[in-house]
């Protein structure tokens, strides 16, 4: 009880955070190439590869709170070539020749980011080690298996592999595990000092960014804020979930909440006893998603999902703390690692993602609106925003690459539901989630309710 209550007195406050001197509001009008609202992952990658290209370019972010406030400096620090749906879902909207180049442009962004950090020298912790879904039932033992032979068949037969349970325990020594499923793909990077990082290479190159500078009205050619505006040849939105805040938008994406906790560092003969003395993504390979990772100090920094969904979207710093759901992602992390029960939980947070009504991402323009925009990651945004950064580049600048073509870009995804119906049927998915995992501890079979929801759903 006293733990629980211990963890339930932490603040909002992410362990990426870092306290920063704020950049100017913007002032009066300005003129600029290209405007970007938002000064996340998205609208930060677009500035780079734009001024990147064409150093002259005038660029200006607006940023309604401080550099990295939304997703981008709360996310768990996993920079993977997941996409948010499936490849089977993919090439059933677009074709299976599309989900091939979409899987092989995630793979290559993955060793992008690394690059780009590199030759820029901006240290973001990034560790290229891969990441592993344990399997701690039979049922997910099956599911890692057949994913698999299933990726074999689509025609990745190297995008997967599994791990018998010494080689899984080998990687990480957590509680039960039967097997695993690893793909190397996937990097891990400290959220806080990659947008940071980003946000001073930009400005480097000659980009301005205002900060508490929230943008009242958008138009073609026009952005304006409370106190100043930007006349600009296009505009960038790249607002992720708090797309649906806006005016006309309320529909066009959901903010689910991703909660997240860290330890204190731990000893390092604790961690090496625990096989966590490396920088591996990690989860297993239950429908209502965690995930993990050890930092470079030492932190176990372990969430998940499970937060309720807000009627009407609505968004609200009390909405990052869900005292019940940091109580279960606490508990769950206990289970994987029982001798973590006396390490001290010295941070929790939580943040929103944003979901299309179809789950899959967009990366789009309108030249008659003179408006682009991407985002709807669904959490896997560390490094699907930055393969949209190069895109947006692309289509703003009009520059032939083979990434144009990729099936997301300028995918229109149908609305949301209108309330009540939003409500009830998000809310329903996450609750069929939580009772899919029951179900299997009960059953010791694959979930047919979690087979139900992917098929309504695409998402893995």
């Amino acid at each position: 009880m006293s733990a629980l209550l211990d963890l339930t007195q932490l603040p909002n406050r992410p362990l990426w955070f870092e306290p920063a001197p704020s950049r100017p509001a913007l002032q009066g009008s300005v003129e600029a190439d290209v405007v970007i609202v938002g000064a996340g992952y998205t609208g930060l990658w677009t500035a780079y590869y734009l001024l990147k290209s064409d150093p002259s370019l005038r660029v200006v972010l607006l940023e309604k709170r401080e550099v990295g406030f939304g997703a981008s400096g709360r996310n768990g620090g996993w920079a993977s070539a997941i996409f948010p749906i499936s490849l089977p879902r993919v090439a059933q909207m677009y074709s299976h020749g599309a989900a091939l180049h979409l899987q092989e442009a995630m793979n290559h962004t993955v060793d992008e980011i690394g690059r780009v950090l590199a030759l820029e020298g901006i240290d973001a912790d990034y560790a290229k080690q891969g990441f592993l879904s344990l399997a701690r039932s039979a049922p997910q033992l099956a599911r890692a298996r057949e994913a698999v032979e299933a990726s074999a068949r689509f025609g990745l037969p190297q995008q997967w592999r599994t791990l018998d349970a010494a080689e899984a325990r080998a990687r990480v020594c957590a509680q039960g595990v039967l097997g695993g499923l690893y793909t190397e793909h996937c990097a891990l990077i400290h959220p806080g000092k990659l947008v940071r990082g980003l946000a001073q290479q930009v400005e480097a190159m000659g980009a301005k960014i205002h900060e508490r500078s929230a943008v009242t009205h958008i138009e073609p050619g026009l952005v304006r804020t409370e106190q100043g505006a930007v006349k600009a040849g296009i505009t960038v939105r790249a607002t992720e979930a708090f797309t649906s805040q806006q005016p006309g938008h309320s529909r066009f994406v959901i903010p689910l909440y991703s909660l997240v906790l860290a330890t204190e560092p731990l000893p390092r003969d604790l961690l090496g006893q625990l096989n966590l003395d490396q920088r591996l993504a990690f989860n297993d390979m239950r429908h209502l998603r965690v995930y993990g990772q050890v930092t470079r100090e030492g932190r176990l920094v372990f969430g998940g999902r499970g937060a309720p969904y807000n009627w009407g979207s609505r968004m609200s710093e009390q909405a990052d703390l869900v005292d019940s759901i940091h109580a279960r992602i606490h508990e769950t992390l206990l289970e994987f690692f029982p001798a973590l029960a006396d390490a001290r939980i010295t941070h929790r947070w939580g943040g929103a993602l944003g979901v299309s009504r179809d789950w899959c991402p967009t990366v789009s323009i309108d030249r008659q609106q003179r408006l682009a925009w991407a985002g709807n990651y669904v959490g896997d945004g560390v490094a699907t925003s930055n393969l949209a950064g190069r895109i947006l580049r692309n289509l703003i600048l009009e520059r032939d690459e083979d990434i144009n073509t990729l099936p997301f870009v300028n995918h229109r995804s149908p609305s949301w539901e209108r309330e009540p119906l939003r409500w009830l049927g998000i809310n329903s998915g996450l609750a069929a989630a939580s009772l899919s995992d029951i179900e299997e501890r009960f059953t010791h079979r694959p979930s047919r309710t979690a087979m139900l929801l992917e098929k309504l759903t695409g998402a893995h």
